[in-house]
């Protein structure tokens, strides 16, 4: 398992985290490879219904045969129960809709990354208070640039990743880019539920080729 500071390091380094989730493994594991052909070194899936977690052993189970250097982290993780259950099933690192206490606790004592999703500064305040130094925006298209733009001065400190809001066109990172975060995190706008229905793996992989190369000609300028 990779440190906290390696999967910071990671995820700021590719500057994008995608997200998904199927119920259905197969397509699971397809999106997965998809992803990595096209040069995804960490991503996230959800936490979402019964088959959340036999899916994940699927991907970890793959990702130990085949894809070096992959980080597969957890999302939509709401207790320290499920945290669990997923570290155990080889999670790298956790993230959550909220700021769950607990969570931090036990991850920052064990050198885990955890991501909280924060709205307000009062979120943001205590996970920083816990110790917990990377953000997730969320809901970001709720919140929007200007709400960063706002907060940012007074978390000098923190890094921050918006989680919904983001397309995958270059005025939305490249505004998302100059309001100050790391990394931005996109679920349906890379990967949606209609291209994933249809198998459409190649377009999955196009696109987040895509993604990728415009995240780094943004960081450059």
């Amino acid at each position: 398992m990779k440190n906290i500071q390696q999967v910071t390091d990671t995820i700021v380094q590719q500057g994008i985290l995608p997200l998904y989730f199927n119920t259905d493994e197969t397509i699971s594991v397809e999106v997965l490879k998809a992803i990595y052909k096209a040069g995804i070194k960490a991503v996230e899936y959800t936490h979402r219904g019964d088959t959340a977690l036999n899916n994940f052993k699927a991907l970890v189970k793959l990702r130990n045969l085949e894809m070096p250097g992959l980080l597969i982290g957890i999302g939509t993780i709401k207790n320290l129960n499920q945290a669990k259950e997923y570290l155990e099933a080889g999670a790298d690192f956790i993230i959550s809709p909220g700021f769950v206490l607990e969570i931090a606790s036990y991850t920052l004592s064990n050198d885990i990354f955890y991501g909280p999703g924060c709205m307000t500064p009062s979120d943001i305040i205590a996970a920083e208070n816990a110790g917990i130094r990377f953000i997730k925006l969320f809901p970001g298209n709720i919140l929007g640039i200007e709400f960063l733009n706002s907060i940012k001065d007074i978390f000098p400190n923190l890094l921050f990743m918006p989680t919904g809001g983001v397309d995958a066109t270059k005025e939305s990172i490249e505004a998302w880019y100059k309001a100050g975060v790391c990394a931005v995190g996109m679920g349906s706008k890379l990967i949606s539920k209609i291209v994933m229905d249809q198998k459409e793996y190649q377009s999955i992989e196009n696109n987040t080729t895509a993604v990728l190369h415009l995240i780094q000609t943004i960081k450059n300028k």
